[in-house]
């Protein structure tokens, strides 16, 4: 399946929910320090509901740590300030996915060391600032499986 890289994310119901969206769909999930809030915190574990214990979270000291732990993955970054559709892209299993704080952003920086065609967004209005972070990851780990014909899932 997929790796989903949050890079220093701020809010405990966001990556609860993520958490929740990991559990659901095989992802491997990936936190890059620091983190806006304590692992153990009320409103992470609310929003996780009881899917922690059935989803694959690592925590990373910084970019470089991850990046070496799961051995220079594909990455392919999601920004408000790229061009591309999350939908206009092949993904492959194993694709790192990568997202910013929902304050700021991923850095300039992480989006520079990618190819740009691995730099996407997810389409919105003109006019509108960004789209929740975990709606956003959960609309491209969909759109992710959904290419890959949803390897894995239960049909009934």
């Amino acid at each position: 399946m997929f790796n989903l890289i949050l890079y220093q994310p701020e809010i405990p119901p966001n990556t609860g929910n993520i958490i929740r969206l990991c559990a659901n769909t095989g992802c491997s999930l990936h936190l890059v320090q620091p983190l806006g809030f304590e692992l153990d915190h009320t409103r992470l574990k609310r929003a996780g509901l009881d899917y922690h214990e059935f989803a694959d979270v690592r925590v990373h000291a910084s970019w470089t740590a991850l990046l070496d732990a799961l051995e220079r993955p594909r990455m392919v970054a999601f920004s408000t300030r790229c061009s591309r559709f999350h939908a206009d892209f092949e993904y492959a299993p194993g694709d790192a996915l990568v997202f910013g704080p929902e304050t700021r952003g991923l850095p300039q920086e992480i989006l520079e060391e990618l190819p740009a065609s691995h730099c996407l967004r997810v389409p919105m209005l003109p006019g509108q600032r960004s789209l929740n972070l975990s709606n956003a990851a959960a609309v491209v780990v969909y759109e992710a499986w959904r290419q890959q014909g949803f390897s894995g899932a239960v049909k009934s």
